[in-house]
């Protein structure tokens, strides 16, 4: 049984956008999704939203696989990083980030929310030799999210990446409720 986890965006909850809708779609006898609540989810914190996921996780392999949207892929990459493990199935994230377009911390508070996630250092070497399946998604006009970034997770994790058109964060306030470019690239690096 492959076990998927989904770590929703910042400001987010495990029934927004596309998170129900994916798990229908890709749940039946061979693969079970496991969404769950971040803590403080308008304040997220490295610890907190790492040891959230180490409490939901109860086994890492080969039939593990991790879904992330926006903040919730840092929260894989740090939790990853930290955990013993040879490998795992895969990982899908859903744009990602590492740097934030200047419209995404605008106010105080969004700016010290973001510092420690943006300048604490992630191991992606680490990262990348537990997790040899690797997809992102970007959208080509996302207010949150430079394309550069789509080079980063290229360069840095190897991973396989993939532009969606004029989908924004890809997110719930984009109206974004399903996507087939997501379920797709779950499917694959499921059965690939």
């Amino acid at each position: 049984m492959n076990k998927i986890y989904v770590v929703h965006c910042w400001e987010g909850t495990k029934d927004d956008g596309w998170y129900p809708w994916l798990d229908k779609k890709i749940s039946d006898n061979e693969n079970k999704v496991f969404r769950f609540n971040m803590p403080d989810t308008a304040n997220p914190k490295i610890d907190s939203w790492v040891s959230e996921l180490d409490k939901q996780v109860n086994q890492l392999d080969e039939h593990t696989f991790f879904v992330g949207h926006s903040i919730g892929c840092q929260t894989i990459m740090r939790y990853l990083e930290m955990k013993d493990t040879k490998k795992i199935g895969g990982i899908l994230f859903v744009a990602p980030w590492l740097d934030l377009l200047p419209e995404a911390v605008s106010d105080e508070e969004s700016y010290n929310t973001a510092i420690p996630w943006l300048n604490t250092p992630i191991n992606f070497k680490k990262i990348k030799s537990i997790a040899p399946k690797i997809t992102c998604i970007f959208s080509d006009d996302d207010y949150f999210v430079s394309l550069a970034q789509e080079k980063k997770f290229k360069e840095l994790l190897g991973a396989k990446t993939l532009i969606v058109k004029e989908k924004g964060h890809i997110s719930a306030e984009d109206g974004i409720e399903e996507l087939e470019d997501i379920y797709n690239a779950l499917f694959n690096i499921i059965n690939r």
